[in-house]
């Protein structure tokens, strides 16, 4: 990956519906070599992809908590089994796996207080192996889909 690469890249996390020309032009390259190396990009799996950047609060999804889980067990299975029933909640945004306790990190998205506390008790609680679940509030969002240093 080259320097005309690396502007391409930041061009596309900065907008990602520019068109093949818009983007040729704020780099300095004629649009075909541009055309090349954004599907070469998109091709080594450099760009995974592109998707909108939707406002939750306009969409309702007022609350946002931060999910600390300790696992009981920490075999292969039980990690399995416990990620695997993740991908069930869609209020579970994103998920890490961390070195250390706590085992996982979760960002987890309701409309309120409420339907936090619901989903809390129903799902996240009886999730497979899970020994402890410890939770905060975000207060404010104070860096957030920063584009990637290139």
């Amino acid at each position: 990956m080259d320097k005309i690469d690396c502007k391409i890249l930041a061009e596309l996390q900065s907008d990602g519906r520019l068109s093949v020309t818009e983007l040729a032009e704020r780099i300095g390259l004629s649009v075909s070599p541009c055309h090349r190396r954004v599907r070469a990009l998109e091709q080594s799996g450099a760009i995974k992809g592109y998707r909108a950047h939707l406002d939750p609060a306009n969409l309702g999804l007022n609350f946002s908590a931060l999910v600390f889980v300790t696992l009981r067990d920490g075999d292969h299975h039980a990690v399995q089994t416990f990620e695997a029933s993740l991908l069930a909640i869609p209020q579970v945004i994103q998920a890490q796996r961390l070195f250390g306790d706590p085992d996982y990190l979760l960002h987890v998205m309701t409309r309120d207080l409420p339907a936090f506390q619901q989903l809390y008790d129903e799902r996240l609680s009886s999730l497979p192996s899970v020994q402890r679940l410890t939770s905060t509030l975000v207060m404010k969002n104070v860096i957030q889909d920063r584009p990637l240093p290139l």
